[in-house]
């Protein structure tokens, strides 16, 4: 029996038994007949199942150890439930095995439904979750985004983009030249004010619920620039939007978060530059990690978004003088890698 199949056994038979009490506690009657279905599974080894009996729907994460780390994700949602946004309530744990049973979101997410008609309605949502969050007080015991972080997220780019899949050694001059850029990029993060950052906050990760949005995957939360999440958010993996209502969804949160004392950048041209930079460098973390997940994972699928960064990153060259380095780096190492431009 594969692995995965072993561990699903292990789910159920953890899971079963823990049934009849809940449904008692929650006063649901008896435990109906029930199917248990994959519900979704992301980039990570992270599987979620939905137990569906009647009318109630749950939702059991399996989270392999050593792989995989239910402790955060609990901490975390303690926090975010604190600021009173919609997240999964853990119903039972078993952190040791890497089990959580939680309640279900609901089956759509942003990405599966938002359109150009609607995204104005979905975005004041997840902006009003977005900031109540941002308003936390620094004090619970979570990673900061410092200095040797971003510099690793930053060493996938060359490690797995260019090297493992663009199959190109960079030169003395190249590589001199990226560590510049890459201490730019660095600065500008770290020069920013500090907030709890979600570090992969985007309509993939929001669901259509009520109250509106759910939202999930932010076991990976630190303390970190102001600007990570609100450009994560409209500059997303997976769908993009023209840049005049990015910069128009960028200057809303700006003005929202200034009335809320969120510590934002005093001028709005600061806060739209250190959200350029800021986006550069989780662009070209994506990219490494979508070429990491290709080449050690076996999931080449999302390579196909890889062109939707690269143009995310055009445009900041295209208006941000400073990053004239990484504009002339990637346009050698496209013409190197026979790639079209």
């Amino acid at each position: 029996m594969p692995d995965q199949d072993i561990r699903l056994q292990q789910l159920e038979e953890w899971l079963n038994p823990k049934l009849p009490a809940l449904f008692a506690a929650r006063g649901w009657g008896a435990v109906p007949v029930a199917s248990l279905t994959a519900a979704s599974s992301d980039a990570s080894f992270r599987r979620y199942f939905r137990w569906q009996g009647g009318a109630h729907s749950l939702i059991v994460m399996d989270a392999p150890p050593p792989r995989e780390n239910c402790q955060p994700f609990v901490q975390v949602a303690a926090l975010l439930a604190e600021a009173g946004l919609n997240v999964p309530q853990i119903l039972a744990a078993d952190l040791e095995r890497g089990f959580l049973l939680l309640n279900d979101l609901g089956r759509q997410t942003y990405l599966d439904v938002i359109n150009a008609d609607n995204a104005d309605a979905l975005f004041a949502d997840a902006l009003k979750a977005l900031l109540a969050f941002q308003q936390l007080p620094m004090t619970a015991p979570l990673p900061s985004y410092d200095d040797a972080l971003l510099r690793r997220e930053l060493q996938l780019f060359p490690e797995w983009y260019v090297q493992r899949h663009l199959g190109v050694q960079l030169t003395e001059t190249q590589q001199a030249r990226w560590q510049r850029v890459s201490q730019l990029l660095i600065n500008s993060a770290l020069a920013q004010p500090k907030v709890l950052v979600h570090r992969d906050y985007m309509p993939r990760n929001l669901m259509l619920s009520q109250p509106n949005p759910g939202v999930l995957d932010f076991q990976d939360a630190v303390y970190g620039p102001v600007t990570y999440d609100v450009t994560c958010l409209f500059k997303d993996a997976f769908l993009s939007w023209p840049e005049a209502r990015v910069q128009g969804w960028l200057r809303q949160y700006w003005e929202q978060a200034r009335e809320l004392g969120i510590p934002v950048q005093a001028e709005l041209e600061d806060f739209l530059r250190a959200s350029d930079l800021m986006g550069v460098q989780r662009h070209l973390k994506v990219i490494g990690i979508f070429a990491r997940i290709c080449h050690r994972d076996g999931k080449p699928r999302y390579l196909g978004d890889v062109p939707r960064f690269f143009a995310y990153i055009d445009e900041v060259l295209a208006r941000r003088p400073e990053l004239a380095e990484l504009g002339q780096l990637l346009a050698e190492l496209r013409e190197q890698a026979g790639v079209p431009a």
